[in-house]
């Protein structure tokens, strides 16, 4: 199996971990912050819609077929306020989150021959590979997950307020 087949094959199952991550959760749990400068749950699943759609996806299409256009600027950081994430409905966020990744699963899987050693210049972080977004892609989802459960298990701290020494080992 190639590493962009494994890559696609990990996006697509981590469509499946966020679902049973995020579906079904109180709402005084997806709109709990363990700090106030920090991301609730809601933030966070509309950070990964709008991240799906107009930064992996496009960017990854963009370096595959337009790979010397200059990138189209985006914000994920600003869009948290400019985007009033804390106003939108959580399930209806989640949902559209998900379909987008299944939009992109279903893109990336007819792409054939692709360039995925074309190069682009990021702003940022100079010269990059179709391959490397790839990567990135799907390290953005673990990372992502790690900070959901990390979330909800410092909302079971405070909320149970229980010693958890057991689960946690030394």
């Amino acid at each position: 199996m190639s590493t962009y087949q494994f890559i696609i094959d990990e996006l697509s199952r981590n469509q499946q971990v966020f679902k049973e991550l995020l579906r079904d959760v109180p709402k005084e749990v997806y709109l709990w912050k363990n700090r106030p400068n920090r991301w609730c749950l809601l933030e966070i699943v509309c950070h990964l819609y709008d991240e799906e759609r107009e930064d992996f996806r496009a960017r990854t299409k963009h370096i595959l077929e337009t790979p010397d256009n200059e990138f189209i600027p985006i914000d994920p950081e600003g869009w948290v306020a400019q985007r009033e994430y804390i106003t939108k409905e959580y399930s209806n966020m989640l949902s559209k989150f998900l379909h987008e990744r299944s939009i992109s699963i279903n893109w990336l899987k007819t792409l054939q021959d692709p360039k995925w050693n074309n190069v682009t210049i990021h702003p940022e972080f100079g010269e990059m590979t179709a391959q490397q977004f790839m990567a990135n892609w799907l390290a953005h989802d673990y990372l992502h997950i790690r900070q959901i459960t990390n979330l909800k298990l410092d909302y079971l701290k405070k909320r149970s307020q229980e010693n958890f020494q057991y689960a946690e080992g030394d």
